[in-house]
């Protein structure tokens, strides 16, 4: 028989199909194929600087940049206009303002993190806090978003290893009932529903894929799709720009070593990931606690999960993370 599972952060009920769920290296065996990279008149590689805006920050090497952040080409968001908001009755607008910048990974057409050394990693994670620290610098800027798209079932249109950042003038609704929903937890419980849940996995274990002294990576309980994993600090922390040079670099480990494992175990499978973190400015917060959350494309939301705001998981959680850790990488 099928299982309802709440999963009380992302606040989604979720069918575990257990009467129809596919053993885990099925998900591999029936997935479309990655096309394989090429470089030709790939923006971002060397040689291709003149085809990207201006850039922003770029990081030297022996051989020449291993880095770049550049606006992006077809941004969502731009820095003209203003904050203002504005109302015509029940219309509610405002200027597009923010900003959409684009990390270019690596000079390589096809050294996906997955392949990379972890210095490459812990250079990419330093990026990050470093465009994140700048872009909250701004006070007109209320929530940054980093993220990764990989593979074209999970929205990407350049193959070249990158990631995106996207500083927004407005909390997103999503953040703000998820934060609500936290603080009236901490406020009924006395605890961090984060710290709460990362206590109740370490304690199962059965869901565990890697842990070292500063993170744990899981399945969590009420995974909403095949393979969903988060990545936790165990320290209690509200934005990820308070992370430490110790724990960026455990951090380098974790999100290799588990991309490695998808890359191995499911064949190269799209896959998001996006840091969810709160602003530094509200480091004083008990009840939210960043963490970074990782979605390979496995199967696609049909009819069922929008009308019902439901997730159908034809994979068992404590099955997926058991086939993660038996991955050789």
């Amino acid at each position: 028989m099928s299982e309802l599972r709440l999963n009380l952060i992302t606040r989604e009920w979720v069918i575990i199909a257990t009467d129809r769920a596919r053993r885990p290296d099925e998900f591999a065996a029936q997935r479309r194929k990655q096309k394989p990279p090429d470089a030709a008149g790939c923006p971002f590689c060397p040689g291709g600087e003149e085809l990207t805006p201006d850039e922003i920050m770029r990081i030297e090497g022996e051989e020449g940049w291993q880095l770049r952040v550049v606006p992006n080409k077809f941004a969502t968001l731009s820095g003209d206009g203003s904050h203002e908001q504005y109302r015509d009755g029940r219309n509610h607008s405002m200027d597009g303002y923010g900003r959409h910048e684009v990390v270019i990974e690596t000079p390589r057409h096809d050294c996906y993190i997955a392949h990379m050394q972890q210095d490459e990693v812990i250079r990419l994670l330093r990026a990050y806090k470093t465009r994140f620290d700048i872009l909250y610098q701004d006070a007109d800027i209320e929530h940054v978003i980093i993220f990764k798209n990989h593979g074209e079932a999970a929205g990407t249109s350049l193959q070249h290893p990158h990631s995106q950042i996207i500083a927004l003038p407005m909390t997103p609704m999503q953040v703000c009932d998820r934060l609500d929903a936290y603080r009236r937890y901490a406020d009924e419980h006395g605890e961090c529903l984060m710290c709460a849940t990362l206590a109740d996995e370490l304690a199962a274990a059965c869901r565990i894929v890697l842990e070292s002294e500063y993170f744990v990576t899981f399945i969590p309980y009420a995974a909403l799709s095949p393979f969903h994993i988060w990545i936790f600090p165990r320290r209690h922390s509200v934005s990820f720009g308070d992370i430490s040079g110790d724990e960026l670099r455990d951090l380098a480990r974790h999100m290799q070593h588990v991309l490695a494992k998808l890359y191995a175990g499911l064949d190269n499978p799209s896959f998001n990931y996006v840091i969810r973190s709160e602003s530094p400015r509200a480091s004083a917060t008990e009840y939210f606690h960043w963490y970074i959350s990782l979605v390979p494309r496995l199967s696609q939301p049909a009819g069922f999960e929008l009308g019902s705001g439901m997730y159908i998981n034809a994979s068992i959680p404590e099955e997926s993370a058991e086939f993660l850790r038996h991955v050789e990488v």
